[in-house]
């Protein structure tokens, strides 16, 4: 992990930490990067509840309660799918908090719509839900490690 994801790790985890928050994550495109990252840091035991990767719309469906509706009408990787992602997480872990990340990392995949590197991020909370698009540039793990750092200095910015 490099020292500035690093970094930025340790700040959420003594801001959950001292909030008494925990956090649950459910990601897509990302491959559980996000919940491997978060759990590299000693103490994340303390908030981390659950990380989730659902790949397949049928898990998204499944497990999070995702709408079949959504997901034909906007597609996977859409602001209304990674917030009803996100709450299904949130209820399933029982968490204060959590992240989802639904994007196309390429190098295929994209269309003029919805091209390569497109990312919707959904930040819950108990009191609201945010939910963020991005663009990066650069190949599949390079879209991946700028949407697992993206998360969380956005998450250290939303939390209260």
């Amino acid at each position: 992990m490099e020292d500035s994801l690093y970094t930025l790790i340790d700040t959420l985890n003594r801001r959950l930490v001292s909030h008494g928050e925990t956090i649950t994550v459910v990601e897509s495109c990302t491959g559980g990067a996000l919940a491997s990252a978060l759990t590299g840091v000693s103490g994340s035991s303390q908030w981390f509840r659950l990380g989730l990767v659902t790949y397949a719309d049928q898990f998204k469906r499944e497990l999070l309660g995702v709408s079949q509706e959504g997901l034909e009408n906007e597609g996977a990787v859409s602001e209304i799918v990674v917030r009803e992602m996100v709450t299904g997480a949130m209820r399933l872990a029982q968490a204060d908090c959590g992240i989802a990340i639904s994007g196309i990392a390429g190098p295929r995949g994209g269309t003029e719509e919805k091209p390569v590197g497109m990312v919707w991020f959904g930040f819950g909370f108990s009191d609201r839900i945010e939910a963020v698009r991005m663009q990066f540039l650069g190949d599949r793990n390079s879209v991946r490690s700028q949407s697992v750092e993206f998360s969380v200095r956005k998450m250290l910015q939303l939390i209260t």
